[in-house]
């Protein structure tokens, strides 16, 4: 199968260059010439470039790498990670929400339920999942699952990858904001372990719907914010253009966050962002998954759900 064509981001022109002549020799190489020395040292600089640009990004470059279309999706991980993987559909009140993935598996041997936000990869199934952004029935199926899950002693994993839920009128005249308070909530009250990952985008209130976790990992070029870049510039400046100020100053990055204590853990990614080896992050994700579960397996019930509230608390107290 051959590998798909790669995507650059605006200020990956630089990397982007050497890669196209690194293709340009390859491609003479094939025809007999012997410039195996100049490809790999065109290579070499192509590295070394790729890591120099990705260790000092922006907080708005970063949200480019977060939205990257070959990054590594829900489904990418649930398929990386999960065996027997059975997806559940409906919130059993008014019908099913693509945007949300949920079922029950096993991880390393062991049952679990996940659930997760899909942005989908190509234009198809980006409709069929509403581009990550779910309605009031997604966060429903999602108390669905974890009430399940806490009555048969199963823990919970989420995977957060999401703009913001769905702002559309339908999902407001469904109760928007009482499904995402309802999923949060059962978040706090389940007496099973939970860990959140932040995959690539943690929109608002539609990602801490499901990330109000024990354990919350987020990727090193993820992003985490009350609300995009773009709205917080035209609700603050009347201006998307200054998206950029904008993520600047929401201190959206892991690196932020985790300064902050609002996240665990920062997983680190492949130099060049996770869509450049997605196996390799999806095998480091699922260690350190492993790594958090093993941490929270000798608590009891009341303990996992007082750990877990009191870490919330704990925020709003440092950052109050």
């Amino acid at each position: 199968m051959a590998d798909p064509i790669r995507s650059y981001l605006d200020f990956e022109k630089p990397v982007a260059e050497l890669d196209s002549k690194i293709d340009e020799l390859r491609a003479l190489a094939a025809n007999g010439s012997d410039i195996s020395e100049e490809i790999s040292r065109i290579e070499d600089k192509a590295k070394i470039a790729l890591h120099d640009l990705y260790a000092t990004l922006t907080p708005w470059q970063k949200t480019q790498v977060a939205r990257h279309p070959q990054r590594p999706h829900c489904v990418d991980y649930i398929a990386g990670l999960i065996t027997e993987f059975t997806p559940l559909a409906g919130d059993r009140k008014f019908g099913d929400d693509e945007a949300m993935i949920g079922g029950f598996g096993r991880f390393r041997g062991e049952s679990i339920c996940v659930i997760g936000q899909e942005k989908g990869s190509a234009t198809e199934s980006r409709l069929k999942h509403n581009f990550g952004m779910a309605r009031p029935e997604g966060y429903r199926k999602a108390v669905r699952l974890m009430e399940m899950a806490d009555r048969f002693g199963i823990p919970v994993l989420s995977l957060v990858d999401t703009a913001g839920a769905y702002p559309g009128i339908g999902a407001e005249e469904r109760g928007q904001a009482e499904a995402i308070a309802r999923s949060t909530e059962t978040c706090l009250n389940i007496k099973v372990p939970n860990v959140a990952v932040i995959l690539g985008e943690g929109g608002s209130g539609g990602a801490i719907a499901i990330a109000t976790a024990n354990r919350v990992m987020m990727l090193e070029h993820a992003v985490y914010s009350v609300i995009s870049p773009e709205g917080a510039a035209s609700i603050l400046w009347r201006d998307a253009s200054k998206a950029q100020e904008a993520a600047t100053n929401l201190k959206i990055t892991a690196q932020d966050l985790a300064r902050f204590g609002v996240i665990d853990t920062i997983l680190k990614e492949p130099a060049g962002g996770a869509h450049r080896d997605p196996q390799g992050m999806i095998a480091q994700t699922g260690d350190a998954i492993a790594m958090a579960f093993s941490d929270l397996k000798g608590l009891d019930p009341l303990a996992i759900r007082t750990h877990r509230r009191q870490k919330f608390l704990d925020i709003g107290r440092r950052l109050g």
